[in-house]
């Protein structure tokens, strides 16, 4: 049996018994669907908990305490698949689902690409992550830090109210058990703090906001720190105004330069290329961005957003390229899709384990965010996107957006309601630098994105 070894405390806290108790169900409920006639079986297994609070005005507006259980069951009778699942772990519904599974199983088609991931691509390695950090906050300290957080960005001259403050610790445990004999355990945490504001009045009002997401609450900015960001952000939107309809580079703030990679992870998964409805059909091996860039898949930082030692199918992630020089290495594949494609799982099942877009230029040259304002000269700093005019289908982007608008390299006003638009394969090629300035509240990990050139539809 392949089986994940627990960390060499000389105490186990109940988390680790905890997920004991869901390695041991989980590899129950598999000898039971294997009796009843399944020729495979994996079951994932998870219980999530967490404290959250939201405060506006220095006022308690919601505390939400959370402990919930998941619990989902695939069986495979030949290649005729059936699923179910259930909130509740009690011993009648396990079985209810596991009958539920099997009758499903028995009157669907087959389907050639169904079954479990190849048993050779089991993970054996499960080295700590760094990934749990539970933050033994009360309801109580909560409250205070949300009211300090708040405070701090009330305190700005010209913020004139808010939306609120918010506070959340998490923590989750999660088993994935085969008839492989595969058994995975995996525990994390994620803490978050966030902040929105309202600034000025009847000539004109606008709202921003910022917050922090860390799986070790140590690593948080301070109160002050996120409440001085959120009424800078708020109050740097005041005046803003349209622009008339021209062409021009664009710069992606980090936090939605991510989402451009995310663009690019749509199009070379799975999902999309065996339905044939992506941009990016047949395109490994080619290039697909400028000849400087490379991203990486880097499943194993010391807690990271997105790490994990195995995927949703259990199969061993792994550093891996995605764009090597500019050329697309490969897709992001599951099992299934693998299937499909005529491929190999690229240990990608349930999504991407942290992306990192290296920084550079075709100049060589690397940039932090002021440096990259220099390289935009003048042209659109988007700071804000709207809408999903987005087709993986044909690349098409179009979008509602806002901003700055920058001359010479310095911020020179704020612009909203305008419209960016162009074509997902010409913006991809059009990069022209990618920053310092990583934004690391994400699995996708990138600074400031800048583009050649888009439209920006305004008056």
């Amino acid at each position: 049996m392949i089986s994940q070894d627990r960390p060499q405390d000389s105490t186990l806290d109940r988390s680790e018994a905890d997920l004991d108790r869901l390695a041991e169900l989980a590899e129950d409920v598999i000898r039971r669907a294997r009796a009843a006639g399944a020729s495979q079986a994996e079951v994932a297994a998870s219980i999530n908990s967490g404290l959250s609070v939201n405060v506006r005005l220095g006022e308690v507006e919601t505390v939400e305490h959370t402990r919930d259980r998941g619990f989902g069951l695939t069986v495979y009778f030949g290649q005729r698949k059936g699923s179910a699942s259930t909130a509740d772990l009690h011993p009648d519904s396990i079985q209810a689902t596991l009958d539920q599974a099997c009758a499903i199983a028995r009157y669907t088609e087959a389907d050639p690409a169904a079954g479990l991931a190849d048993a050779a691509r089991m993970a054996t390695s499960f080295p700590d992550l760094d990934l749990w950090h539970p933050w033994e906050i009360d309801t109580a300290g909560a409250i205070e830090l949300g009211i300090a957080i708040e405070e701090a960005g009330r305190a700005h001259a010209g913020i004139s109210n808010s939306d609120g403050a918010g506070v959340q610790a998490g923590q989750g445990l999660s088993v994935y058990a085969n008839s492989h004999g595969f058994v995975g355990r995996e525990r994390g945490t994620n803490h978050s703090l966030s902040l929105a504001l309202i600034a000025g009045g009847e000539d004109g009002m606008q709202r921003d906001y910022w917050y922090d997401s860390v799986r070790a609450a140590g690593d948080f900015i301070s109160a002050q720190t996120l409440g001085d960001k959120a009424a800078e952000r708020t109050l740097a939107r005041l005046g803003a105004r349209s622009l008339s309809t021209r062409q021009c580079p664009v710069l992606f703030a980090p936090e939605l330069a991510r989402g451009l990679i995310g663009h690019l992870l749509g199009a070379v998964s799975g999902g999309s290329l065996y339905r044939r409805a992506s941009f990016l059909l047949d395109q490994v091996g080619k290039p697909v961005m400028p000849a400087w860039l490379n991203i990486n898949e880097r499943p194993h930082l010391a807690r990271g957003q997105g790490s994990g030692n195995f995927d949703a199918e259990g199969v061993a992630t792994r550093d891996s390229a995605l764009v090597e020089a500019g050329v697309l290495a490969r897709y992001v594949l599951g099992s299934y899709s693998a299937r499909k494609l005529g491929l190999e799982s690229t240990g990608n099942a349930g999504g991407i384990h942290n992306l990192l877009v290296e920084p550079g230029s075709a100049d060589g040259e690397r940039s932090g965010f002021d440096g990259m304002l220099q390289r935009l000269g003048t042209g659109l700093l988007l700071t804000e996107v709207m809408g999903q005019g987005v087709s993986t289908v044909t690349g098409d982007y179009s979008r509602g957006a806002a901003g700055f608008w920058v001359e010479n390299g310095r911020i020179a006003f704020p612009v909203e309601g305008i419209t960016i638009a162009a074509n997902l394969r010409e913006m991809f090629a059009g990069i022209v630098a990618v920053g310092t300035d990583v934004d690391p509240r994400s699995h996708i990990l990138t600074g400031s994105i800048l583009l050649q050139r888009m439209t920006v539809a305004g008056e």
